[in-house]
């Protein structure tokens, strides 16, 4: 399944502190396995908590930001995927002004979630679901074409890929439990 976040509609979030754009999900007998999300945060403030549910939340633009309670501190830092628990309540404080995260949340009793950064080169081979999402240059897909900036594709099985044009993508293997 290809997904596109600069087609994806923008919902604000409740607190007003930004909009987000989901991209892709997946219920398992009517319950949410995983959902897949690009954000924009626009200014400090709390950060929405998922009870039941684990978070990795990866800056592809901007500075990043600082997540914290009394006694959690967690840095967001551009392309190093953070995973946490979305259960936490965390206040969020802009490093150098507005930031994109690429969100995957998703339910730890139905899987797992692995993320890494890719660089420019071939895209290893894996078993399972795999999520990849470009930040930058372009991904070449077999069976899915060019992919751009703010594209991606959820893919079982995958054949060969090809990160290009000194891009980066991020990428998140999910298993079943």
């Amino acid at each position: 399944m290809r997904f596109s976040a600069l087609t994806a509609q923008p919902v604000p979030w409740k607190n007003g502190g930004g909009v987000t754009r989901e991209l892709a999900s997946h219920a398992v007998d009517g319950k949410l396995a995983w959902r897949l999300s690009l954000a924009d945060i626009t200014r400090n403030g709390p950060f929405s908590a998922f009870p039941g549910l684990a978070r990795i939340h990866c800056i592809v633009e901007g500075a990043g930001h600082t997540l914290s309670n009394e006694t959690t501190r967690l840095e967001a830092r551009p392309l190093d995927p953070l995973c946490f628990d979305g259960e936490a309540t965390l206040d969020c404080q802009l490093r150098d002004g507005p930031c994109k995260a690429f969100n995957v949340i998703y339910d730890p009793v139905l899987v797992t979630a692995k993320p890494s950064i890719l660089a420019d080169g071939p895209v290893p081979e894996a078993q399972g679901l795999r999520v990849l999402f470009v930040v930058s240059g372009g991904l070449e897909a077999a069976g899915t074409g060019r992919l751009g900036p703010g594209e991606g594709v959820v893919t079982q099985g995958f054949g060969a890929a090809v990160v290009t044009g000194g891009g980066t993508v991020v990428q998140v293997r999910i298993l079943p439990v």
